[in-house]
């Protein structure tokens, strides 16, 4: 069994291939991919291999937009962190997803379902379920809960500006400039937010459409932003987003 993994994040892509390889010893992990940009590059020069193990979050944006780009015929199975609603449209779908933290015993079912599949010869459009996938309809969050000594608030997210790491802790800043520590990493966060409005620009920082006040070539493939409220950390989009954020930035 030939085996390619999308994955973003390194202990999830790690546990990933410990479980497969304990569940099917013989398959062969071709490679493991954490962009759009690398996945779209590494299809169109290698031939497809039997199974995909697809994260919808990447490092560069959603994993859906690699079926935009290049013909995927191998069977998909999603890894998310999506929520119970989204979860609905895999049901009535030959392509099984998996609920991160991943389990040992849920990956075995999936590939169970694999190899069920190739026994019955089913034919399934891949790229017709992203589509579909991607174009569910699915309500976002409106607003998070936050706590601040005794306190506890819940916050209207259209007026986050960004969300942040620093010293481990991940924060958000409000247009009106306050700041709030929160109990959710910035993965989970990302699945929370609009996509519309909200951007990933690097490993630290989420920021608001709202909240960019300048913008300034930094270097030939990268772009620093001028936040509102300003920012004491710099705030620069990472080579491998870059070219999704001007995409984000003209609404595409």
């Amino acid at each position: 069994m030939k085996i390619v993994i999308l994955e973003d994040e390194l202990m999830a892509s790690k546990r990933l291939r410990s479980i497969v390889g304990k569940l099917e010893p013989t398959a062969e992990i071709l490679e493991v991919l954490d962009s759009v940009e690398s996945a779209v590059a590494w299809f169109k020069e290698h031939p497809m291999p039997q199974l995909i193990f697809m994260d919808i979050q990447l490092a560069d944006g959603i994993s859906f937009e690699i079926f935009n780009q290049v013909t995927i015929t191998a069977p998909v199975i999603f890894t998310t962190a999506y929520d119970e609603y989204t979860l609905k449209a895999f049901k009535v779908n030959s392509i099984d997803y998996l609920l991160k933290p991943l389990k040992s015993e849920e990956v075995r079912q999936s590939l169970k379902k694999f190899r069920d599949l190739n026994q019955n010869s089913n034919v399934i459009d891949y790229q017709q379920l992203a589509l579909a996938l991607e174009n569910q309809t699915t309500p976002r969050q409106q607003r998070i809960v936050v706590k601040y000594g005794q306190h506890i608030e819940a916050i209207d997210l259209g007026k986050a500006a960004y969300f942040y790491t620093e010293e481990k802790i991940v924060f958000m800043r409000t247009l009106e400039g306050k700041r709030f520590a929160l109990d959710y990493t910035l993965e989970e966060l990302a699945q929370m937010l609009d996509p519309k409005k909200f951007f990933r620009i690097n490993r630290q920082f989420v920021v608001s459409i709202d909240a960019i006040e300048k913008m300034y070539q930094y270097s030939k493939s990268r772009v620093k932003l001028m936040l509102k409220p300003p920012m004491n950390i710099d705030t620069i989009v990472s080579t491998d987003r870059s070219s999704n954020f001007k995409k984000w930035l003209a609404g595409s």
